[in-house]
């Protein structure tokens, strides 16, 4: 008999992820293979040509899990790019590098014939030709590259408001600026999980009030949606395209040309939360079992 496979997982525990852990190890199990949780890279360290933490030497399991999207110092990501090139790691650390980019996963997906929003990237003195973008578009939002829920998103209405964005910018010493013109769009998005190419669920999320960002930590609300067959299969493209096995898409929906476009593409999107499951979202153990199937695969592979 084979040695037993031996998984490492490092989970978010608020929003019902304890649950989900739960629910994940107990079919892992079901299936031969062994969990060891709470493996929290930021605790780790290297000795020699290991990495340990809490006791195991990571290198030396079958597959690491890692989805814990609120906690990822630059520490954790350099030991993540070190352990993947070990053992294979969901999601892998390439594609989950890439879409914590905004602009690098746009950027490949529209030169993959993807549509999203109109964007640039310019150098941080180079204050006139975002003077030029605004004269162009009207209308711009200013998005920091690694952020995430919403975090530093900037709508800028006009030139004056660009002068007074611009100083505050130039404090947090950055190297270069992403911006992406401002889409007439109802207010809504459609956030749509696909795991190892397959559709999991969707839902919609609302903007609260006059705001126009519909992330949760922005105020914004779930909604219960279902996605039409262009927007899943748009999704799918996404996800294949930034090659990640797991995968949120935000899409919205262009009023003004009369398309959908891609967002941006999450390498941690959340399960459904209590709360959002007494109110419809029961996509939770369909996407509990592709991700099983998916370990199970790959650990298979890798033996």
């Amino acid at each position: 008999m084979g040695k037993k496979r031996r998984v490492g997982i490092w989970m978010y525990r608020n929003g019902g992820g304890e649950k989900i852990e739960k629910k994940l190890v107990k079919k892992l199990e079901e299936r031969g293979i062994e969990t060891i949780t709470g493996l929290n890279l930021r605790e780790a360290f290297v000795k020699s040509s290991h990495i340990r933490c809490n006791g195991i030497n990571m290198d030396k399991l079958d597959l690491f899990f890692s989805y814990n999207a609120g906690e990822q110092t630059q520490y954790q990501m350099y030991l993540y790019k070190a352990l993947n090139r070990m053992i294979p790691c969901i999601n892998n650390y390439d594609s989950f590098e890439l879409t914590e980019d905004k602009f690098q996963t746009n950027y490949l997906l529209r030169n993959s014939g993807v549509k999203t929003p109109d964007f640039r990237l310019c150098h941080r003195d180079d204050s006139k030709r975002l003077k030029k973008f605004i004269q162009s578009w009207k209308q711009m939002v200013y998005k920091p590259t690694d952020g995430w829920g919403g975090v530093g998103l900037t709508k800028i209405d006009n030139e004056a408001t660009l002068d007074t964005l611009l100083p505050f910018l130039n404090q947090m010493d950055l190297r270069f600026f992403y911006v992406e013109k401002f889409i007439d769009y109802d207010r809504t998005d459609y956030r749509v999980d696909i795991v190892d190419g397959k559709f999991i669920g969707c839902y919609g999320r609302k903007a609260a009030g006059t705001d126009w960002r519909t992330n949760i930590t922005s105020g914004g609300s779930v909604f219960l949606r279902e996605a039409e067959e262009e927007v899943v299969d748009l999704a799918k493209r996404a996800a294949k395209i930034t090659g990640l096995e797991i995968a949120g898409v935000d899409i919205i929906y262009d009023r003004k040309k009369r398309e959908f476009l891609v967002l941006e593409v999450n390498g941690i999107p959340a399960f459904a939360t209590p709360e959002q499951e007494k109110m419809g979202l029961d996509f939770n153990d369909r996407k509990i079992e592709a991700i099983v199937e998916l370990i199970d695969r790959k650990t298979a592979t890798k033996r």
